[in-house]
């Protein structure tokens, strides 16, 4: 009898075990981040012409066609973009970047707005 309890018990934590590990294999994307990473990488490493261009490139792509499950565009995006922006001299535009970061995410207004405040100065 003990045998048949183990041995369904044992079945059981199996199955579980299955469908769990099955459900985590179908999850989804909420945001679509495309080549994001690597570019911004060689941004970072390089900081050349090129690596700026292709990350302005992505920035675009990303804002342009918001896929995967929100179909919205992804936190920071905008903030980094308009940062890009505004150290490219393009103050006005790295402004409105900003601000729409803080549009879509209000919970960025903090530190996004104390540099939109650090910026008026």
């Amino acid at each position: 009898m003990k045998k048949n309890i183990l041995k369904r018990a044992g079945v059981v934590a199996f199955v579980a075990a299955l469908s769990l590990g099955a459900m985590s294999c179908g999850s989804t994307n909420l945001y679509s981040w495309y080549d994001y990473q690597e570019d911004y990488y060689k941004y970072v490493k390089n900081g050349d012409e090129d690596a700026v261009n292709n990350l302005i490139k992505q920035y675009d792509k990303i804002i342009a066609k918001p896929k995967a499950e929100r179909g919205v565009v992804p936190p920071g995006i905008y903030a980094d973009y308009g940062w890009l922006l505004i150290e490219a001299g393009k103050t006005e535009e790295g402004k409105a970047m900003l601000a729409k970061e803080i549009e879509l995410y209000p919970e960025s207004k903090v530190f996004v707005g104390s540099i939109l405040k650090r910026l008026e100065k």
